[in-house]
């Protein structure tokens, strides 16, 4: 039962029409065998010395029956077909979208802990793995065994003795099977691991290409590479050498069935104790028994397989999501009480008390490393601080509703991410029902939309992956505007002028001087320059509030804000 809740990712009702569909096909699909029985019967009768003419009427009948019935036989497995593949397909499109969403609401500490490849491996690889499952392998296989079960019940009737031999050694092959499971489930395992491994290694090769061209490296020394590719084959050899012998000795053990049969058979046949046809028609089910049989034997290691990737998905699907329903308020406060956080084992933030008031513009400034952006990513509830608590509004943010939360919150970061869409669509992205009138306004402030007019369509211009088409500068201002559309009353703002060119500088500043008027501001500031006049100024060191207060009280005390004040101005007038 794991193996089909794995499969079908925790929804096993999806398996009643395919399964069921495929059931059905198969019992339809016993009829013309049924008849082939009878024809064989017909014919023997006037060949068993008893003088009966050849019953020709009877042998036409079921020629035109056949004939008939395999309109009945293609309406089945056209049903049979659609359920199955329809199925699969609409399963696998649905998972993918549900887990994506799922991801969405997960915080960014459990996702920062995960290889992006093993998640992108679940969404594409995995489901097509459990999609292949559903479509292929779990309804053929609960159809295949229809045709065994009731005829090894129906020749129980005419001759125990022959239908034990047939099926005597089908037990002890279904138990080789299910012990080779234990094993499958390991081997199994580690080969998906060593495949995700090489994903993940093939992508840092092919975002590393540039850095190996610029120091002329070649391909063959990328070492992780080689032994992810070396370690990936070792395990797909190392599966199919341990899983084959346990698949083979039970596909013998039951095809040794159709021997013991006609042993049994012939030793029967000539002590005169079973009669030609009964054997004849022996002989003919047998034939037609131990093909689906063996076809389910092999499905079931497949299957086997597949449900342990579903398995994956089902596991990543449990995770629990970031708590909280309670509605956030429109403004207010932040406040930090004792709160410490740190990834993995090394804690980052120690015993923090701030508090940063609704309307003011506070920046925190420091060395690399003391905490800026994980202090930030906490206000945005990227993750949940490990001891004490935050609160906006006055409401613990841990017991607000996530999605409530971020339409309070407008973020512009250094590393922007477009998505491939238009610049449009990309500025609409901060309020999905705006016009496109509120877009251009936004645009205006953000002081993008002359370059955008510039360009071959204007706003409905694509955009490459990630906004790779557009400069630095343009896609901060972008990404200001989107911040403008959404008319968040707290703004998050990671110094977006560190990187640009002066030039860019002074548009993307103007800008943002546009996007935080009337707001709540909290900005990490590499240039102390721009946030002299900022109503607080946080200093971190290692993870502690060191300094704190205008700018003016903070030069005064000659502290670690002053140092890094005076190192700024003497090299800005550093020259190359």
């Amino acid at each position: 039962m794991n193996a089909i809740k794995n499969i079908t990712i925790g929804h096993t009702e999806r398996l009643r029409k395919p399964v069921g569909y495929t059931m059905l096909a198969n019992l339809v699909n016993i009829i013309p065998f049924c008849l082939s029985i009878e024809a064989i019967s017909v014919i023997f009768r006037n060949f068993d010395g008893n003088g009966t003419p050849l019953d020709t009427n009877r042998l036409w009948n079921i020629f035109f029956v056949l004939v008939a019935y395999m309109f009945i036989m293609a309406i089945a497995e056209r049903a049979a077909y659609r359920a199955n593949f329809r199925g699969a397909y609409e399963m696998s499109a649905a998972g993918r979208l549900n887990l994506a969403e799922h991801l969405r609401k997960l915080s960014l500490g459990f996702l920062s802990r995960r290889d992006p490849g093993d998640l992108s491996s679940m969404l594409i690889t995995d489901f097509a793995m459990a999609e292949t499952g559903i479509s292929h392998h779990l309804p053929q296989l609960m159809g295949a065994l229809v045709m065994p079960v009731l005829a090894f019940s129906s020749l129980l009737w005419i001759d125990w003795r022959m239908a034990s031999a047939m099926f005597i050694a089908l037990p002890l092959a279904i138990g080789i099977l299910l012990l080779s499971t234990m094993v499958q489930r390991k081997v199994s395992g580690q080969q998906i691991a060593a495949k995700i491994n090489a994903g993940n290694r093939l992508e840092e090769y092919l975002q590393g290409l540039r850095v190996m061209k610029a120091y002329n490296l070649q391909g063959e020394k990328f070492i992780r590479l080689k032994q992810a590719f070396s370690e990936l084959r070792r395990a797909c050899i190392k599966q199919e050498a341990i899983i084959g012998p346990f698949m083979l000795f039970s596909i013998t053990l039951v095809r040794a069935g159709l021997t013991l049969m006609i042993l049994c058979g012939s030793y029967l046949l000539i002590g005169g104790e079973l009669s030609i046809l009964t054997f004849v028609m022996f002989l003919v089910v047998g034939s037609r028994v131990f093909d689906p049989l063996t076809s389910a034997l092999t499905q079931f290691a497949e299957f086997r397989y597949y449900s342990i990737a579903g398995g994956r998905i089902l596991k990543l699907m449990n995770e629990p999501e970031m708590k909280g329903n309670a509605e956030a308020p429109h403004c207010g406060d932040f406040e930090f009480h004792n709160v410490s956080f740190g990834y993995h084992d090394r804690e980052v933030l120690h015993n923090l008390n701030l508090s940063m008031q609704q309307g003011t513009l506070t920046a925190l400034v420091g060395p690399s490393g003391s905490g800026k952006s994980t202090l930030m990513k906490l206000c945005a509830r990227f993750y949940d601080p490990q001891q004490g608590y935050i609160t906006y509004g006055g409401k613990d943010i841990s017991q607000i509703e996530p999605e409530t939360l971020m339409k309070q919150l407008s973020m512009v970061f250094q590393d922007v991410y477009l998505f491939q869409d238009t610049i449009k669509n990309n500025i609409r992205f901060g309020r999905t029902e705006a016009t496109d009138e509120e877009i251009i306004a936004a645009a205006k402030q953000a002081c993008c939309h002359e370059f955008i007019t510039r360009l071959p369509k204007g706003y409905d211009t694509p955009v490459g992956e990630g906004g790779c088409t557009l400069s630095g500068g343009e896609k901060q201002r972008i990404s200001i505007a989107r911040a403008i559309l959404k008319e968040a009353p707290v703004i998050l703002l990671d110094e977006a002028t560190a990187s640009l060119d002066p030039e860019n500088e002074v548009e993307v500043q103007q800008a943002i001087n546009t996007l935080i008027t009337g707001r709540t501001v909290i900005v990490i500031a590499h240039r102390l320059k721009t946030i002299k006049n900022a109503n607080q100024i946080v200093v971190l060191d290692n993870g502690r509030i060191v300094e704190q207060g205008k700018h003016d009280k903070l030069m005064k005390r000659q502290g670690l804000y002053a140092n890094l004040w005076n190192i700024q101005e003497k090299t800005m007038g550093w020259t190359i």
